[in-house]
């Protein structure tokens, strides 16, 4: 099979099983943002060094936690690119994961000092990554948003949910790469 068809040479793209749309429909630009954290978070993973890698949290190794969250973003993909998610057989997210998100949330923040002031998004690379691909998952669920007030539109409640909590989530992960690296987070201060 060939990677180009050039049915897209016109500006639209084809939903599985559903109609030709344009490129920038709502329902596009949301599982587009979805696929852009899917990359950025790859990116996280390929930068981060094995120290970090094979470092544990919740008795999972953080490199399989962010490849199982890439999982699930093209699940969730390919819920969103179809019309009629419950007719296709592509409802692929489950409630357990917002519930293992939770937890991991949990153990992260438990091994972490408290946060006493907003922080610049930065430190060593991979959270600096991490940050990056929390601000493209804000995004993400953002354009869901706008998404679920198109009319005629499948429920995505879950997959709104799963997206703030992984939110959350990238943030807690971003302090805890800086803490186990031992980089100092920087405060953001008030300008005088």
């Amino acid at each position: 099979m060939k990677i180009y068809t050039k049915t897209g040479d016109q500006g639209t793209t084809g939903l599985f099983a559903g109609p030709r749309v344009a490129k920038d429909h709502p329902r596009i630009a949301a599982y587009g943002s979805i696929d852009e954290l899917n990359a950025v978070l790859g990116v996280a993973i390929s930068t981060m060094p094995e120290s970090l890698r094979s470092g544990l949290l919740h008795n999972c190794r953080l490199d399989k936690i962010l490849t199982q969250l890439q999982s699930d973003l093209f699940s969730i993909g390919a819920e969103l690119a179809t019309p009629d998610p419950d007719a296709q057989g592509m409802r692929l997210l489950s409630s357990n994961r917002i519930t293992e998100l939770e937890t991991l949330i949990d153990s992260a923040e438990s091994e972490l000092p408290p946060l006493a002031n907003f922080i610049l998004p930065g430190g060593c690379p991979t959270a600096a990554q991490l940050h990056f691909a929390r601000t493209v998952c804000r995004t993400a669920e953002r354009e869901l948003v706008t998404l679920m007030h198109q009319p005629d539109v499948a429920d995505c409640q879950l997959i709104l949910v799963y997206l703030n909590r992984l939110g959350d989530f990238l943030f807690v992960l971003a302090r805890l790469a800086n803490f186990r690296q031992a980089d100092v987070e920087t405060p953001w201060r008030r300008p005088v």
